[in-house]
């Protein structure tokens, strides 16, 4: 994250009253670094998926996994599992343009709007499409919820509004506060909106109910979309889908008749219905290139002793953001060193020092996933085609965004998961002199960004574990002025790189928590569970009932 005060400590690590406790010499904090430093270097060209920087990652952590003494764990004894994916990438310039109230503005892509399309066509041409605004876009009935109202979309373009209508609220309503629910998330509303047959979806940007700013959405909007094959993919996708930036669609409101926070006001009730944006329409015209394209997980095996059939998966993704349009210093490669190349480390470091101590009784997975950026695509496609069975996987630890600003008296998980995981690490932090926090911010969603839900959504107990926000040095003030400035200026932008006055004393700290918990799952006998309230209690639950029953 992005250094606010200097650092305060030596590059000369001691080791913790635990380090003891971890076999290899302990967590190498010089190893740490030396990883990010690979991964997020020029080199690595900001690791997209299906390009050169793919090849040289995939290529790094298959050696290092080799190194460390693990089996390859992937498809034909090898060390990758094929992910095999649909691309879509505008291709030329995006010409669209609004007309309302007898007059046309022309609409800069990446600046007022970012256009896409994963329909499976080859140029998308709308011509004076009606706008409708949508509220949230959601369909809940088990919270009494329909925005919709039966609202024919078809031929339409929605506008719809990020996170769910509870964000800015006074009061908790039918969506839980300001935690958002999956209902809140971007993609849950193409999801539905395809479902409605609308004709395009357009999202409106907030930053806080976004979480992140419009040059994030920039970033994303200007890559390649990516996205499972599907003989039906028309059925799934919009023809035309995208974000709007706040001060466009204020602008398109107003000229339509309407006041935006107005409206934004009836669209946290649930007697919203749809509204026409006056006479607004939308044209738009872009060519799409679209090709079959295969990414890689990347997979080692640590077979257990006496439990060999049973799996604890340790996983962080290992791609960025590729090279995309230059910053203000002309600066265009993406590194992601926090976002992800410090999980990567420390899978790598996990696995390591696991290959060198006893034997666990369960086996170890060792998973460097591909394709989160692009909607958990490497994870989503190994739930649904995993290299063991779910049923015998006892959890995932998957691991995201360690801090480079030294040590912390907390670690934290990822959204609010209800899952026994959450208890284990929390134990295991304390007997540590630490302490696990709950996610600070969960209107941001975090629990449905990282590769963990797609195997929570196949009932697996799974969690995402990052950095805390108590810094040593500062406390909860600095760790949060560092957190915030890192989403601000560099999160999925060329800044995110490695630098030598990194401090790993913290993710050291945190790697030997995440090795403890591992090592307790591993050798254990208990099955983590989901909690009372989980939306995947019931799936593990029959999962566990298939898996007790003899063979017949």
């Amino acid at each position: 994250m992005k250094r606010l005060l200097p650092c305060l400590c030596t590059t000369i690590l001691a080791l913790s009253a635990h380090a003891a406790d971890v076999p290899g010499g302990g967590i190498d904090g010089a190893a740490l670094m030396r990883h990010v430093q690979v991964l997020a270097s020029d080199r690595f060209e900001g690791r997209a998926p299906a390009t050169a920087g793919e090849e040289r990652t995939v290529a790094y952590i298959a050696e290092r996994f080799a190194e460390a003494g693990l089996q390859p764990g992937g498809d034909g004894g090898g060390w990758t599992q094929a992910v095999p994916l649909v691309r879509a990438r505008v291709e030329g310039p995006v010409v669209a343009t609004l007309h309302v109230g007898g007059e046309d503005r022309a609409l800069a892509n990446g600046e007022d709007i970012t256009l896409q399309s994963l329909s499976p066509v080859d140029r998308v041409e709308v011509e004076r499409a009606p706008l409708v605004f949508v509220g949230f876009g959601i369909d809940a009935p088990e919270r009494g919820w329909d925005d919709y109202k039966g609202a024919d979309l078809a031929g339409k373009v929605a506008v719809v509004l990020i996170n769910d209508p509870d964000f800015e609220t006074p009061e908790p309503g039918a969506f839980d506060g300001r935690a958002v629910t999956y209902h809140g998330r971007w993609t849950y509303k193409y999801e539905e909106l395809a479902r409605r047959g609308a004709l395009g979806a357009l999202i409106v940007h907030e930053t806080a109910p976004a979480a992140y700013g419009w040059e994030t959405v920039r970033a994303s909007g200007l890559s390649p979309l990516f996205d499972i094959p599907r003989a039906d993919a028309a059925r799934h996708h919009t023809l035309l889908r995208g974000w709007i930036h706040r001060d466009t669609a204020v602008s398109l409101f107003a000229a339509a008749g309407l006041d935006f926070e107005r409206e934004k006001a009836r669209a946290q009730t649930a007697a919203f219905a749809p509204v026409a944006l006056g006479d607004a329409t939308l044209s738009a015209a872009f060519d799409v290139v679209r090709d079959e394209v295969v990414t890689r997980n990347v997979v080692g095996r640590l077979d257990g002793a006496s439990r060999p059939g049973e799996t604890v998966i340790v996983s962080a993704h290992w791609d960025a953001y590729g090279i995309g349009e230059p910053d203000a210093s002309g600066d265009r490669i993406r590194r992601g060193a926090v976002d992800n190349a410090t999980g990567v480390a420390a899978v790598l470091e996990l696995a390591r020092v696991f290959a060198a101590g006893p034997r666990p009784a369960r086996s170890l997975l060792f998973v460097a996933l591909a394709a989160e950026e692009k909607g958990l695509q490497g994870a989503t496609y190994y739930a649904a085609n995993p290299l063991t069975p779910l049923e015998t996987t006892a959890a995932v630890l998957n691991i995201e965004m360690l801090s480079p600003d030294g040590p912390t008296h907390d670690i934290a998980t990822w959204g609010n998961g209800r899952v026994s995981l959450e208890d284990d690490l929390g134990r295991i932090a304390q007997a540590h002199g630490r302490r696990r926090s709950p996610d600070p911010n969960l209107e941001s969603g975090f629990f449905y960004r990282a590769d963990h839900f797609a195997f929570a959504r196949a009932g697996v107990p799974a969690i995402t574990i990052g950095a805390g926000l108590d810094m040593v040095e500062g406390g909860v003030e600095r760790g949060t002025a560092l957190r915030e400035a890192y989403f601000a200026d560099c999160y999925h932008r060329p800044c995110d790189a490695w630098s030598p006055d990194w401090d790993p004393s913290g993710q050291v700290r945190d790697v030997e928590l995440l090795y403890a918990l591992a090592r307790e799952l591993a050798d254990g006998d208990h099955w983590p569970h989901w909690h009372e309230g989980s939306e995947f209690k019931a799936l593990r639950e029959a999962s566990q009932e298939r898996r007790a029953r003899p063979a017949e």
